[in-house]
């Protein structure tokens, strides 16, 4: 059974990773898996927390940024599956925590 310390703890290896990679890396692709991902984890936030609103798209806001806006998308989503009904909870959250094993992955990183 996951709990949402396991996709915090993912967010957070991957943040860190983009952080210290150099610009060139981010560049080649590992800024936009980033970015990618923290788009995905904020809409699932979104629609979360605000079913019968269309989710809004989180901005580019340069490859320097990425590692923050996929910190706060993770941890939102994070927060909102913290409380969440038990049942819907470990599907997304299961599903959450591959996601961002498989973007990093696919980053490189």
């Amino acid at each position: 059974m996951l709990d949402t310390s396991e996709l915090t703890a993912a967010v957070e290896r991957f943040a860190d990773r983009l952080r210290a990679a150099p610009q060139s890396r981010l560049q080649r692709g590992a800024a936009a898996e980033g970015l990618a991902l923290a788009r995905e984890l904020s809409a699932r936030a979104q629609r979360a927390e605000e079913p019968d609103r269309e989710p809004r798209t989180m901005p580019d806001a340069g490859v320097f940024t990425v590692a923050d806006q996929l910190a706060v998308a993770g941890t939102d989503l994070a927060e909102i599956l913290r409380t969440a009904p038990a049942g819907s909870r470990e599907r997304e959250l299961a599903e959450a925590v591959r996601m961002v094993g498989e973007a990093r992955e696919r980053s490189g990183l």
